[in-house]
């Protein structure tokens, strides 16, 4: 980096909300208030959620994958909202930086944390009433 990562997040910032779909949070006192995105430019915003919605089903994506679990947590028309950011950000850094585009793949985020990928899932049958017992699978020699 040089030296000014601080400022190209700021204007990642600003870039998101001018065009409406920066992530908004309304809290005091620790209680959460609703906060609806801001209206921002018209068009952009239109055409990055319609970009988001087509992301979301094209199939062995980093941003399909990103929206599903989205939408598990917070429903799909804030996971739309979120993943058209994820798409004005990368624009920004494909423009600011001329490189191009370079999709993760839908397994990045489960590589990312593989601990964490694996409790949730042992969470999960034992919810479903079986026993789970790992046991890593052997590498070939």
């Amino acid at each position: 980096m040089n030296g000014f990562g601080w400022q190209v997040q700021f204007v990642e910032q600003q870039l998101a909300s001018w065009a409406g779909v920066c992530p908004g949070t309304n809290e005091s006192a620790g209680k959460r208030k609703s906060s609806r995105v801001p209206k921002g430019n018209v068009y952009l915003k239109t055409g990055l959620v319609e970009a988001a919605n087509a992301a979301s089903r094209a199939r062995g994506t980093y941003l399909r994958d990103k929206f599903y679990r989205l939408k598990a947590r917070r429903g799909y028309k804030r996971a739309t909202v979120a993943v058209a950011h994820k798409i004005l950000v990368a624009i920004y850094h494909m423009v600011s930086q001329q490189v191009s585009y370079n999709d993760l793949g839908d397994l990045y985020l489960d590589k990312l944390n593989k601990n964490h990928l694996t409790g949730n899932l042992v969470h999960r049958l034992e919810r479903l009433g079986y026993v789970v017992t790992l046991t890593p699978q052997q590498q070939a020699a």
